[in-house]
């Protein structure tokens, strides 16, 4: 009998092997898989932050929002300095609509690593989407300031000067974000608008390029 007990013992996993376990599984694509590893990781460990915010991730990319936020709060719960669940759990927060809720999580990462420029960039677009343009671009300002070869956030910056009418402005970013990635058909297409038909020529040239991008990139 103690020779029975000793294997069973041998066999039983640890947390941390069940969570490596959901690592190799998540890196795989096996996201329920993935689940059931941390799953039990957690039930070994209740403590264990980490196998918290791992599940939250994998809910995530299968579309369960509400359970990775579930996560991502106990994530925080054990660890309140784990700048990247208050990242997650904002990006969750705003998939479902609640742009207040996905700032407040943004300013949380920002407090805890101020050169997130991720999250300088996300909250400059909950900004926008609700509609606080200025504010869009300070936040785009300091993800450009961190991060300088980010065309999205030079893009993302060129829409708000377009919508405050700073059309110069608007093509000045749309121009950064061509130069970092010359395949970036949505900002020609934007700075084909913001020229205007006083330079029709230009435009034109715009708008084909963005349409013939679009078609390589089979959009």
């Amino acid at each position: 009998m103690l020779g029975l007990t000793n294997s069973v013992r041998i066999k039983q996993k640890s947390a941390d092997t069940y969570y490596e376990e959901g690592l190799e599984k998540y890196n795989n694509k096996d996201f329920c898989g993935a689940i059931a590893d941390y799953t039990q990781a957690i039930n070994i460990n209740p403590n264990d932050a980490d196998a918290y915010y791992s599940r939250g991730i994998a809910h995530g990319e299968l579309g369960d929002k509400q359970a990775a936020i579930a996560d991502y709060n106990q994530a925080i719960n054990i660890n309140p300095n784990n700048a990247d669940a208050y990242y997650n759990r904002g990006n969750a927060h705003g998939e479902l609509g609640d742009k207040q809720a996905a700032i407040e999580d943004y300013t949380q990462a920002i407090n805890i690593n101020p050169n997130d420029a991720n999250a300088y960039h996300s909250r400059g677009i909950a900004h926008y989407k609700l509609g606080d343009k200025q504010a869009a671009i300070a936040d785009y300002n300091q993800a450009i300031n961190i991060n300088p070869n980010d065309a999205n956030a030079y893009y993302n910056r060129g829409i708000a000067h377009h919508k405050l009418g700073d059309k110069q402005a608007a093509i000045a970013d749309y121009n950064q974000a061509i130069n970092i990635n010359p395949n970036f058909a949505n900002a020609y297409y934007n700075r084909g608008l913001a020229r205007g038909i006083e330079d029709l020529e230009s435009v034109c040239f715009d708008l084909l390029m963005a349409a013939e991008l679009d078609k390589q990139q089979g959009k």
